[in-house]
């Protein structure tokens, strides 16, 4: 697998992901659409160019997916069972069509199942940052981990 095993994920590790995303136009205008979303600050750059932006932003659920997506080659390929919650998200500086998203992760903690002793949960902090290395999403999560066979 390419992903990790609970017992491969050590608290205080950082990592650093190879993998990095420009946004595109496309982008912000299928996932917004697809998700029944019609806020004009993402779709209408007239109506936009008027907000305290200046311009369109992306959808901030797109970046989530973005950031939740970006790790996975790098941590969890092949070795999740699925993530049990989300919480702390927060979007402290919005993405704008063009900028190149990058991720961090850092593994906040970890501990053995107790209802399912081939598994643990490992709580991971994912953060975004944008070309200019300024955050744009914080995420914090826990993931249910296959144990190694």
């Amino acid at each position: 697998m390419a992903g990790r095993y609970f017992e491969e994920f050590v608290v205080g590790d950082v990592v650093r992901h190879a993998v990095t995303r420009t946004v595109t136009e496309t982008d912000n205008l299928l996932f917004t659409t697809l998700t029944m979303n019609p806020q004009p600050l993402h779709l209408d750059e007239e109506f936009a160019k008027d907000s305290m932006f200046g311009t369109r932003i992306v959808n901030s659920v797109f970046t989530l997916g973005l950031v939740a997506g970006i790790h996975v080659a790098d941590l969890t390929l092949g070795t999740t069972l699925g993530n049990l919650g989300f919480e702390d998200v927060t979007f402290p500086h919005p993405v704008l069509i063009g900028d190149t998203i990058r991720v961090e992760t850092e593994v906040l903690a970890t501990r053995a199942s107790k209802s399912r002793p081939d598994t643990g949960i490992v709580t991971l902090e994912h953060r975004a940052f944008n070309q200019r290395d300024v955050l744009v999403c914080k995420a914090r999560r826990a993931a249910l981990m296959k144990r190694k066979p």
